[in-house]
């Protein structure tokens, strides 16, 4: 096994045993990245020499400071909506092709102090507005499992470059399944955590309501030290809720003996994928026979999940997007531009890619005078009833378990003129941002040699609990 494709958890023993440096585990990825970066295409900007210096940097520190935190000297990689100081931000939009941020988001700051080794800027849905990493400007990412196929989205490029070994752990950004369904087609573990529980500081905003920060990583394991290091409150941010980052590293090896798990009948039903039921099935089998009790639960407002997030998600991107207007910063069409208005309407004309533009025109739409209250107030009242269902079912149960695609992974082209049929592989992901609740999905089986996956839902601020029910299945099903 390459370096490059080892877990985040192995390498840091491997770093602190000095049986490796962490210029050795970079130069890995970077070959990595030279065979299948053109045909993958995970990456807008690749930052090779500022890895290099970085590891380098790393290793010096690794030789001579016992206590570094764990993530030192790792590769990873940053998806394009999230700021970085001195290297752009395009939001895979043509927009800010050329934005270069003045400062690091939180998320980022964090990951400089922890040491950590950026690879680059990963590809997305442009604003995050997608399910499968064909709405970038700048081309869109395959799978590495079959290049045929997408990748997921929006966070498809920082998952094609985990599972291809192009980076060693991956952020990414979940605003409606966006970290989730990506992990699930690549065969990553991938966490969206509690609304509040990692600053949105320097996150370029989608739907300010519903957008997170989250990782994709190789192992469960992996995915809570990447949380121990995300987590923690933030003054910058108003939304940051004001605790301390759990101890979820340690936690994991509690078991599951006694915990209460549910599966919604809503979300077990016709249009379910048969491969993806068997697999998730199987997945519970494994979790009751490590102890856990299994218990039969009903999210009856769950059919409402998706029509309620694009309503509220539209209507909240058509507010933060309005901001691109070609005036302060990013693109700006005025070469042929008589007046200001114009301007304006070419700027937002070109800027923007088509699904961009439809999601702005349906948000624009559902907040116009006489249709507020039949759309989005409507749809903040579903949602509400969306988050009861969930606070009623976790009185019985401690964590929920559910697939997280009714399909497996489909093909590149398949979906892309079919607004409806794509917006449906957010089925069943969508209600936990609706909700504000953190999950985590895990690899659980193949289909036509293509990865299949199954989340976890827990209560608010309760991500100890389905890592450590994730981290029992990945144990006992050979993951």
């Amino acid at each position: 096994m390459e370096l490059c494709e080892i877990t985040a958890t192995e390498l840091s023993r491997m770093l602190r045993k000095k049986e490796v440096s962490s210029v050795e585990i970079t130069n890995s990825v970077l070959r990595r990245m030279e065979e299948r970066e053109r045909e993958l295409n995970a990456f807008i900007t690749v930052t090779g020499g500022i890895a290099l210096r970085q590891a380098a940097i790393a290793d010096r520190a690794l030789q001579a400071t016992k206590g570094m935190p764990s993530l030192a000297g790792i590769p990873m990689a940053i998806k394009d909506n999230i700021c970085t100081r001195g290297i752009r931000t395009t939001c895979a939009s043509r927009m800010l092709e050329g934005y270069v941020p003045a400062y690091d988001a939180t998320v980022v700051r964090r990951l400089r102090k922890a040491m950590t080794v950026l690879m680059g800027k990963t590809n997305l849905d442009e604003f995050g507005m997608g399910s499968s990493t064909e709405n970038s400007a700048f081309g869109h990412t395959r799978n590495p499992i079959n290049k045929d196929y997408v990748a997921g989205g929006s966070s498809g490029g920082s998952a094609a470059a985990v599972a291809a070994g192009e980076a060693v752990f991956a952020i990414g950004t979940d605003t409606g399944g966006s970290i989730r369904l990506p992990a699930a087609f690549c065969g990553l573990v991938g966490m969206k955590p509690t609304y509040g529980r990692i600053s949105r500081y320097g996150i370029v905003a989608y739907a300010s309501s519903l957008d997170q920060v989250g990782c994709l990583t190789r192992s469960v394991e992996d995915c809570a030290m990447v949380m121990e290091s995300l987590c923690g409150h933030d003054k910058r941010d108003s939304t940051s809720a004001p605790l301390a980052s759990p101890q979820l590293v340690e936690n994991l090896q509690t078991g599951v003996k006694g915990i209460k798990i549910g599966l919604p009948a809503e979300y077990f039903v016709k249009g379910l994928d048969p491969s993806i039921e068997r697999s998730v099935m199987n997945a519970v089998s494994i979790i009751r026979s490590s102890g856990a009790e299994i218990k039969q639960i009903s999210l009856p407002h769950t059919p409402y999940a998706v029509s309620c997030y694009y309503l509220i998600a539209t209507a909240e991107a058509g507010s933060n997007l309005a901001r691109y207007d070609g005036v302060k910063y990013g693109y700006r069409a005025d070469e042929s531009c008589k007046d200001i208005a114009s301007m304006y309407e070419e700027t937002r004309s070109r800027g923007f890619g088509k699904e961009v533009k439809r999601r702005i025109m349906l948000g624009t739409y559902v907040l116009s005078s006489g249709y507020y209250d039949a759309y989005y107030a409507k749809a903040q009242k579903v949602r509400t009833l969306i988050r009861e269902d969930f606070e009623k079912a976790f009185r019985e149960v401690d964590c929920i378990l559910t697939p997280v695609s009714p399909t497996p992974p489909f093909k590149i082209g398949e979906r892309i003129d079919d607004p409806l049929a794509m917006y449906l592989a957010d089925i069943y992901t969508v209600a936990l941002n609706l909700a504000g609740l953190p999950g985590i999905t895990l690899p659980c089986g193949k289909a036509d040699g293509l990865p299949l996956g199954f989340q976890i839902i827990g209560r608010a601020f309760d991500e100890a609990t389905i890592l450590r029910v994730g981290y029992v299945y990945e144990k006992n099903s050979g993951s």
